[in-house]
């Protein structure tokens, strides 16, 4: 009798021990087959509809200055640099939702700015036409349109004419000055050179990347750190402005890096962008928070985002930069806890503060720039067991 009641028992227990067993592995494979999470890409859906609804001018086709929009600060001036990356932010917008909404909006932006532009995308300053011409060329790629690849091939037609041999080479800055040679001028014609050598195949571009990217190299970086310097020759008198700092200048030389690592496949080029991202820790970081400066508003609103921008692009192309990946979360909690504070997605120049009553369009773009790469990496993979 005893003996047939510890049968019993053990068999409860078995039976009990493959209950578990079952509800264990049932919730691994609920786990395994789980949605991925989108905290991110939600998040960064809701900063495009603020863009929308504060930013966007149905009438004129373009985003206006600020938000609220008061007075003439809605329209002047013309900061065709700024939408050059509001150009890029639809893209983003596009590429990982796929909604025919930003391919409108697209649409009339590229004629709101051509009518605000005397019907051509040429500009004076050699560096906003690059802005432009990588956004144009992105918008291609995702869309393509064919007047989105010709505005980029005219404005880097454009572009070259700005390369000449005061300071040793590099491309001026703008039309009037072209013996001022600054990263912002020569970095971004690097990844645009690079990118239309890998998407139209002309041994040419490739030439200029290369050619521009040596002059950048050895002008104006650190060799010992990797730091970005500004410019040479700002005063006439052939200094480089090492004093001159900024993390756009870090994020267009990484970005430089990264994409001819991808046009040639050499390591040199993407050790070089690993360098200098290496540096930021050092150079503008904060130790305490691990938080990304403000460097004030106006154009300095933007620089945040060009260099999170191409963190995202080295993440891809270097899925180990573990510290990179942290360094984009920890800034983007902070943007979104503060700018949520408002009760809408609208952001700072500082990244750890609420915005201010009025948003200039530039602060509002780069704190997107950052949502965007977040869901990038969020959408791709690239943030799992992290």
């Amino acid at each position: 009798m005893k003996r047939n009641r510890a049968i019993g028992m053990a068999a409860a227990a078995v039976l009990v021990v493959g209950i578990v067993l079952a509800v264990w592995q049932a919730d691994r494979v609920k786990e395994a087959f789980a949605p991925a999470p989108t905290v991110w890409q939600e998040r960064a859906d809701e900063a495009q509809a603020e863009l929308a609804k504060s930013f966007w001018e149905e009438e004129r086709g373009l985003f206006n200055n600020a938000a609220p929009c008061i007075a003439q600060l809605c329209t002047d001036p013309f900061n065709y640099w700024w939408l050059a990356h509001a150009v890029d932010v639809l893209v983003d917008g596009y590429e990982r939702t796929g909604d025919a909404g930003y391919t409108e909006r697209l649409a009339k932006l590229y004629q709101g700015i051509l009518d605000r532009n005397a019907g051509v995308m040429i500009n004076d300053y050699y560096d906003d036409m690059e802005w432009m011409a990588l956004a144009w060329l992105r918008a291609y790629d995702a869309t393509k349109e064919e007047r989105y690849k010709q505005a980029a091939l005219d404005l880097w037609a454009d572009i070259k004419a700005g390369w000449n041999e005061q300071m040793g080479g590099g491309i001026a800055w703008r039309k009037e000055q072209l013996d001022y040679k600054n990263t912002p001028a020569n970095a971004p014609a690097v990844i645009l050179a690079a990118r239309l050598y890998r998407q139209f195949g002309s041994d040419e571009d490739l030439a200029w990347a290369k050619k521009i990217y040596e002059w950048q190299t050895k002008t104006l970086v650190d060799p010992n750190t990797g730091l970005v310097w500004d410019g040479i020759n700002r005063m006439g008198d052939g200094a480089v402005d090492k004093d001159w700092k900024f993390t756009y200048g870090q994020g267009v030389y990484i970005g430089a890096g990264v994409e001819l690592y991808h046009a040639t496949n050499k390591s040199r080029y993407l050790d070089d962008a690993r360098r200098t991202a290496g540096n930021l820790k050092a150079d503008f970081l904060s130790p305490a928070t691990g938080m990304l400066p403000s460097e004030g508003d106006g154009d300095g609103g933007l620089f945040k985002g060009v260099l999170v921008r191409y963190l995202g692009g080295l993440i891809e192309a270097d899925p180990d930069q573990g510290e990179l990946i942290e360094l984009l979360k920890t800034n983007g909690d902070s943007l979104w806890e503060y700018g949520k504070a408002s009760e809408s997605a609208s952001f700072s120049n500082s990244w750890a503060q609420t915005p201010d009553a009025v948003v200039q369009l530039s602060t509002q773009l780069s704190g997107m720039m950052l949502l965007e790469q977040l869901a990038k990496l969020e959408k791709n993979g690239s943030m799992d067991e992290r």
